[in-house]
């Protein structure tokens, strides 16, 4: 991308921000403003994002983040990762807001060019800094003096200004400081930005711009309702206090809540108790945490307290299930058998059916419904969920067999190979799933 188109899409760049054009969204809903909002926007970096490799998570992150703590973000824009399209992106963006945000580019490639991209626009040297060229000496175990110069570059910082430390990486953060307001530079890997802001960002932020500290929030994850609907149910069944700050994140059927408070006082957690327990009360199951546990986890979870055990066989989902499930926690535990094959015939060879004949002559739910059974003996599992194969109308048969040797089955949408399209997917199958688990008011 060259300098002057970076320069004219500017603008239609603000527009979408927050992804707008993507399949998740971050929004603020109406509430009491905080008291001294600082504004500042978000650059991203990076080649891989405008190719379309995968998507910004970091926009997303920090608004939802920082917005709690007085800060509103007025605009985010992807660049790519050179010096010129940097520097545009920070001409437009000082001229909006006292306090940047530059995330990606910190690392030891030659395309690593923030560092450098951020002190020529501000006019800051950047020197080695002796106490970081100590700690990386000793994290690799050599002496200062024989440090590759590519990890070298990592312990430059501004001259005019200071750093942020990295508990998870080599590249620390970079704050360049004006009399206008500050530039701050985030490492890319998202568990090393993500740590970094929580416990560097967050209290430079205080001490510079005067934002309050995090307070107490509540977050509330709910499935199978959007977020228009939450909104209006909680509104017209309740009143909420005005000092409570309300966000919502929504993604493939998915809807995140976050209610939060400024201070975190015990009386402050217990009105968010008070809250939290009249809003279940409203929802119910709609609602399947009350803390950042995924669906993902949380269906595993409910596996592991009953000490039941899960067979999957996919043949429509290409494996989708299991991938899903394979980061949960505890999965290794629950998850006997994770079968996947590309037709019905091969599944069957798979799970060792000899009888060919009988999915010929079923019905497609009664198939797959014996599918989940096959597959429960093959694992010797108590629950089973098979996937049958997709349909002309872009959906499947998905069987559920329960520990009682009960099965039904029902249809789910698949409709494209997309990645919104496998998330909602996911999100209706482990739902159905958590719901015939019937754990979700006692875990909550």
């Amino acid at each position: 991308m060259r300098t002057e188109t970076v320069q004219r899409t500017m603008m239609s760049m603000l527009a979408v921000w927050m992804g707008l054009a993507g399949t998740a969204r971050t929004e603020v809903l109406p509430s009491k403003a905080p008291i001294d909002v600082v504004h500042y926007m978000i650059v991203v970096t990076g080649g891989e994002l405008l190719a379309g490799d995968y998507a910004d998570g970091h926009t997303h992150f920090l608004t939802r983040t920082l917005y709690p703590l007085g800060l509103h973000c007025v605009g985010s824009m992807c660049v790519d990762d050179t010096r010129a399209d940097i520097q545009a992106a920070l001409r437009f963006a000082t001229d909006r807001a006292a306090l940047v945000i530059v995330t990606g580019g910190l690392g030891p490639t030659d395309n690593d060019v923030t560092r450098e991209a951020i002190g020529e626009f501000t006019g800051t040297p950047l020197r080695e800094h002796p106490e970081l060229l100590e700690a990386m000496a000793q994290r690799f175990r050599v002496p200062p003096d024989q440090l590759r110069a590519n990890l070298r570059r990592q312990i430059r910082v501004p001259v005019r200004g200071s750093y942020l430390n990295n508990a998870n990486g080599t590249a620390v953060g970079l704050v360049f400081e004006s009399d206008k307001g500050a530039i701050v530079s985030l490492p890319g890997p998202p568990g090393e930005l993500q740590a970094m802001v929580r416990s560097e960002l967050v209290p430079y932020l205080a001490r510079r711009f005067g934002t309050r500290l995090p307070g107490r929030s509540l977050m509330l994850r709910f499935v199978g309702l959007g977020q228009s609907e939450i909104d209006h149910r909680i509104k017209e069944r309740m009143t909420l206090d005005a000092d409570i700050i309300i966000g919502s994140h929504f993604e493939g059927g998915r809807v995140d809540f976050t209610f939060t408070l400024p201070d975190d006082t015990p009386q402050a957690k217990q009105r968010l108790d008070d809250l939290k327990r009249k809003i279940v009360g409203i929802f119910g199951e709609s609602i399947y945490a009350a803390d950042e546990t995924s669906l993902e986890q949380h269906v595993v979870s409910l596996l592991r307290a009953r000490s039941a055990t899960l067979a999957l066989a996919e043949i429509g989902s290409g494996g989708m299930v299991a991938a899903a499930l394979t980061g949960a926690d505890g999965m290794g535990e629950v998850v006997l058998g994770a079968y996947v094959a590309p037709t019905m015939e091969r599944l069957h060879h798979l799970l060792d059916v000899h009888d060919a004949n009988w999915a010929k002559n079923a019905s497609g739910g009664d198939a797959v419904e014996r599918l989940a059974t096959a597959a429960a003996q093959a694992a010797e599992s108590e629950w089973a969920v098979a996937v049958g194969p997709l349909r002309d109308d872009g959906s499947v048969e998905v069987a559920f067999r329960r520990p009682s040797g009960a099965v039904e089955s029902e249809r789910i949408a698949l409709r494209g190979t997309s990645e919104a399209a496998r998330i909602r997917f996911i999100t209706t199958l482990l739902d159905r799933l958590r719901r015939k688990l019937a754990l979700v008011a006692a875990r909550l």
